[in-house]
């Protein structure tokens, strides 16, 4: 008899659980402030939760197909129709559907890096071979450099991955780049998860008029605070969504989560309330500690920061393990650019962005 672990396909044999340590820390110890995981700090607005409160009376049905919430969402985007939109559960699984629609074993995933960590998640749980493309870091900032990324695409490549504002620089690429890439004619994806902040008119989702190969996807889990609910959206020409979709498990959007989010796009006012606080609070934090003699603040237009503090002789993990101490979990990077001082804070409330301000401010004194 073969060990049952000879049955597992190779490229899935080794590969761990993804666990969350910072989220999971969050939960065990809810006295800790939660400025880690780029979710707003503001509950839903009472429109949604009178949406959650009421189709929890349906909990025991099944879903639609979303025609209502995907309608709503075509149209905030300038789209046709629902025919445009693909719902998931998250944009998670919105990436894990594309992925899997264009990627076999062996093909190439481009990612330009710094950048979210859920490309290479499902790329290596397909077997796929993901290349990295990495920023240009010079005169205190992160750039994009689309010359790289043309330059890494070889005849195996069958998607290109770029976030619009990236995650987590909190920055956006030039439109004429991406121009560039959609040009190549391979599956390219602009992740927006955080264009509501700068506003949808910096969106990319123009560019899917003309180029079939374009997809932009967005979530409801940052500026509509809905991180909990899981609700993601894809955005592309008909033809595309549809085979896309043809993928997609069976009723994979909750009835709850779909009426929750639709609540969410029609509450303006919410939306508009949580975008001006957070600007308004970056603004606060980004001149609050730009004093710190050599520490380099990455200018965001998201609800998230990054810094560098390599230059104040001082890690990024020890900020980070110094703010635990003081009772707020802060987010931890992975050194870059040969630098140790990198770590990321995701905005808060106005309580906490003061107090977070304090203990930065109190560990490079």
């Amino acid at each position: 008899m073969k060990p049952i672990q000879d049955y597992f396909v190779p490229w899935v044999k080794g590969i761990p659980m993804y666990v969350s340590e910072h989220i999971e820390l969050a939960w065990r110890k809810p006295e800790l402030h939660r400025m880690m995981s780029n979710e707003n700090p503001h509950p839903p607005s009472k429109k949604v939760q009178e949406a959650i409160q009421k189709y929890s009376d349906f909990a025991n049905r099944y879903p639609d197909q979303g025609m209502v919430v995907r309608s709503k969402i075509a149209e905030i985007s300038g789209m046709s129709g629902p025919e445009n939109v693909m719902i998931g559960n998250g944009s998670s699984e919105v990436f894990d559907n594309i992925f899997r629609s264009f990627l076999q074993v062996g093909e190439e995933v481009i990612q330009h890096t710094p950048c979210f960590g859920i490309y290479k998640l499902r790329c290596n749980i397909l077997g796929g071979e993901l290349v990295s493309v990495p920023m240009v870091y010079e005169d205190k900032q992160l750039k994009f450099d689309i010359d790289a990324i043309l330059a890494a695409i070889t005849n195996k490549t069958k998607i290109i991955v770029v976030a619009n504002p990236n995650n987590p620089t909190g920055n956006f690429m030039n439109t004429e780049d991406f121009i560039k890439i959609a040009e190549t004619g391979i599956p390219f994806i602009i992740d927006e998860a955080y264009i509501e902040y700068s506003g949808l008119e910096k969106s990319q989702v123009g560019l899917i008029k003309k180029y079939k190969n374009v997809l932009v996807t967005r979530t409801l889990s940052k500026a509509y605070g809905l991180a909990g609910m899981r609700f993601g959206y894809a955005l592309g020409h008909e033809e595309v969504i549809g085979q896309i979709s043809a993928a997609l498990l069976p009723w994979n959007v909750g009835t709850i989560p779909m009426w929750a989010a639709l609540a969410a796009l029609e509450d303006a006012e919410g939306l508009t309330e949580r975008i001006e606080f957070n600007n308004r609070e970056v603004a606060y934090i980004e001149d609050a500690l730009s004093d710190i003699p050599g520490f380099i603040i990455f200018h965001s237009v998201s609800n998230y920061i990054l810094f560098d503090g390599t230059d104040t002789g001082k890690k990024g993990d020890d900020l980070v393990a110094f703010a635990q101490e003081k009772g707020i979990i802060l987010r931890p990077q992975s050194h870059l650019y040969g630098r140790n001082g990198w770590f990321r804070l995701t905005l808060g409330t106005q309580d906490e962005n003061r107090m977070a301000v304090a203990v930065i401010r109190e560990f490079y004194a």
